[in-house]
């Protein structure tokens, strides 16, 4: 799959799931899934992760600019046996990209998978957490290093 198309299916499945999720429910509701464990609770976010920087949704704006810009900038430069980098840009773009549909429309976030022990979260912020983290085994342990 070309990173291009992984990051439009993330945009596609987070926009629907934040759809059904706002057209089903109403904010502060709660459904539990698996009692005191797992529950689908439908809020709106005004910040980031863990709710940090509240209503600084021009800074949020900003900051998904330029990191799809650097996106755009580092694409080309990915070895094609990058496999892992490549699709961790994917999921990273397209996390980014569905939560910055959701500040631009809203100037909130829509989160709603709730586990209780950990701030309420959704499809593009597992995207961009995975996608990151691929990106940084990527360079970490499977970029050829200097002088080896």
């Amino acid at each position: 799959m070309s990173t291009a198309l992984l990051a439009i299916l993330i945009i596609i499945i987070d926009q629907w799931s934040k759809y059904y999720i706002s057209t089903h429910m109403w904010p502060g509701l709660s459904i539990p899934i698996v009692e005191n464990i797992f529950h689908i609770t439908y809020i709106l976010n005004p910040g980031a992760a863990f709710g940090i920087l509240k209503y600084k949704t021009g800074f949020f704006i900003l900051i998904t600019i330029m990191l799809l810009v650097a996106a755009i900038y580092y694409y080309p430069r990915l070895p094609a046996r990058a496999v892992l980098g490549r699709i961790g840009l994917g999921l990273l773009v397209g996390g980014a990209i569905g939560n910055l549909i959701d500040r631009i429309r809203l100037g909130v976030v829509i989160d709603f998978f709730d586990f209780r022990i950990w701030p309420i979260f959704n499809v593009a912020d597992m995207a961009i957490v995975s996608g990151v983290a691929l990106i940084v085994y990527t360079l970490l342990y499977l970029t050829p290093k200097e002088g080896t």
